[in-house]
């Protein structure tokens, strides 16, 4: 009985989120472009949660990945490069528009490149210290792309970079809408679709991994660094490995949000994001595939349904409450009431102990 109530509830699921785009588009665009941004996050909370959940390691750079994938996608699908270089020009005289199967490899490689390059300096440090140059990693990146304008105009500073193509999969464009049996799909929810078809697979990596001896030796590492050590686990090349895997994550969901934007700047790769990207981990469970999914979709929509609640309370104060102060406002005393409610996330992974108790009961 008990594995038809799984199947049913898988089932009814699924259903669900088949159907979810098609009934928010009745009631506008924006709201499925809120979850669109939700599933992005999720997948990279999943990515930072290899480093942090699995692994143990605090990083609070990880935005670096993500900003480094949306640029490879976005020099690699605009004509930005073709218009600045004249040499390529000449090779590419319609614009540098590569196809996506071989942009995603190069962002996920470039942005794992960089995730090893970050991990490589820090494999002594731990906790503040590890924070801290991460940190400092995160920043580099992002004045490096405000700045990468001159001598060569290579990412076009400040302003960004437009023009960028959205997905093509056999002849289909994503960036435009389409009719399916009389239904007409926008936009957006053909990104939800695509969004949502990487989330699971990334969610069925994710676990195999924590289940493979390689996720193992990084939840040795993270409980006790010197027992690990001591059994024998080449932690050098382990943290290394959780550094550019969860780096890769972060340079897909780069690609795919340069591709669904269409636009990029360094504004969009702040610390803030950051941080928020953390906190969906720690609010959600840390090491726990559902709670960080819980954690991603509510904090990456929770600002978006709030503009709703703080654009009435701005008028109730006759304007002189600020929306978007009041909207963080807002956002932050939700996330200090969860995290003194639940100290360990909205759902934390199970005790090994109680998980023991229930085996043997």
């Amino acid at each position: 009985m008990k594995q038809q109530q799984k199947i049913f509830v898988f089932l009814a699921a699924a259903i669900g989120l088949l159907i979810l785009p098609l009934l928010l588009q009745s009631f506008g665009n924006a709201w499925v472009r809120i979850v669109d941004m939700a599933l992005l996050f999720v997948l990279l909370s999943l990515g930072l949660n290899i480093v942090v959940g699995y692994a143990g390691l605090l990083d609070l750079g990880y935005v670096a990945f993500f900003a480094i994938g949306a640029y490879s996608f976005g020099l690699m699908a605009s004509p930005h490069l073709t218009d600045t270089f004249p040499a390529l020009a000449a090779m590419f005289p319609e614009g540098l528009h590569m196809p996506l199967w071989v942009i995603l490899p190069v962002a996920a490689g470039v942005a794992g490149l960089f995730g090893v390059l970050l991990g490589a300096p820090t494999l002594r440090l731990r906790g503040d210290y590890l924070a801290i140059v991460t940190l400092g990693f995160g920043e580099i990146i992002r004045v490096f792309l405000n700045n990468l304008d001159y001598p060569f105009n290579i990412t076009n500073g400040p302003k960004g970079i437009l023009g960028i193509d959205s997905f093509h999969f056999f002849g289909m464009d994503l960036g435009k809408k389409m009719s399916v049996l009389g239904f007409e799909v926008a936009s957006v929810s053909l990104y939800y679709y695509l969004f949502l078809a990487l989330v699971i697979f990334s969610v069925v990596i994710c676990h195999r991994l924590e289940l493979s001896r390689v996720g193992r030796a990084w939840m040795a590492i993270r409980e006790d660094e010197i027992a690990a050590k001591a059994m024998g686990i080449n932690t050098r090349n382990l943290k290394l490995l959780a550094f550019g895997m969860g780096a890769t994550f972060g340079g897909v969901s780069g690609a795919m949000f340069a591709a669904f934007q269409g636009f990029i700047s360094p504004e969009s790769f702040s610390l803030m994001e950051s941080v928020m990207i953390v906190a969906m981990v720690v609010l959600g469970g840390v090491g726990h595939l559902p709670g960080v999914i819980l954690g991603a979709i509510l904090l990456a929509a929770l600002p978006e349904v709030l503009r709703y609640v703080a654009s009435p309370l701005q008028d109730m104060t006759g304007g002189r409450l600020d929306a978007s102060i009041l909207r963080s406002l807002l956002t932050a005393v939700a996330m200090i009431t969860v995290m003194l409610a639940r100290p360990r996330g909205l759902w934390p992974s199970p005790e090994h102990g109680k998980s023991l108790l229930n085996a043997k009961s």
